[in-house]
Parts: C-alpha cells; structure tokens; sequence
C-alpha cells in the first residue's frame, strides 16, 4: 500500500495525469521484476493481462491528495475470489507472487518502487 501526500496543485491540478503518473510508478515497479503489466485504457488501475495486480483508490481536498495504491505482492488471492474488479465478472486480480511463482522481497519491492516514484514526480527519495 501507498498513500501518497501531494500537493496537485504545485503540478497543475491535473487529476488523469496523477493517476497515469501512479500507475506508470507501478508499471516500471513491475517491470523491474521481469512483470508485463499496463493500463486498461477505461479503468484506473495496472493489469498483468486480463488480471489486476494493482488499484488506485483517491480522495482529494483541496489538491492534496490522499489514499493511493494497493500493489498486489503476495497476498492470499482467496480474500479476492468475490471481487470482480472495475466490475468485470470475468477478471480476477493476480499478484507479483502468482505471475512469478516465488514470493519477491518486500524490501526490493518497496526500494524499486520508492525510486520509480521520485523519477516520475520529480522529487527526492
């Protein structure tokens, strides 16, 4: 999970560029561990395919933004088995875990993301 805090309006209070900058983070996250992931082009999130391993879920007020991201790492995909995500009966959700057959470090998962996310909004780790 990640919650970021941001102010928009220092990057132009340009919600649909925030969320495709949070899903890119996690794109290249993914990749780094050899993951094929994208965006659906109608539904806020990350697919592997036609599974989604990642959700983006807002709440802003006043250009500071606040909830985020849930990256699917390992978790049990069983407490998934009754979601249908973005509504869709026919997509279940993966995870890093399922789509690589072993379970990646948490703590090489959060560096790779930790650096994906200062390159694509500009700032410090």
């Amino acid at each position: 999970m990640g919650y970021p805090i941001l102010d928009l309006s220092s990057r132009g209070g340009d919600l649909k560029r925030y969320v495709r900058d949070l899903e890119e983070v996690l794109i290249r996250t993914l990749e780094d561990f050899s993951i094929k992931a994208g965006r659906d082009p109608e539904h806020v999130g990350v697919w592997v395919g036609q599974k989604k391993i990642a959700s983006i879920g807002l709440s802003i007020r006043e250009w500071v933004t606040m909830h985020g991201f849930a990256l699917n790492v390992s978790p049990n995909l069983e407490h998934f088995s009754l979601i249908h995500p973005c509504g869709f009966k026919n997509r279940k959700t993966t995870s890093m875990q399922e789509v690589l057959g072993f379970q990646p470090s948490m703590e090489e998962v959060t560096e790779r993301l930790l650096c994906h996310f200062s390159e694509v909004f500009d700032l410090e780790p």
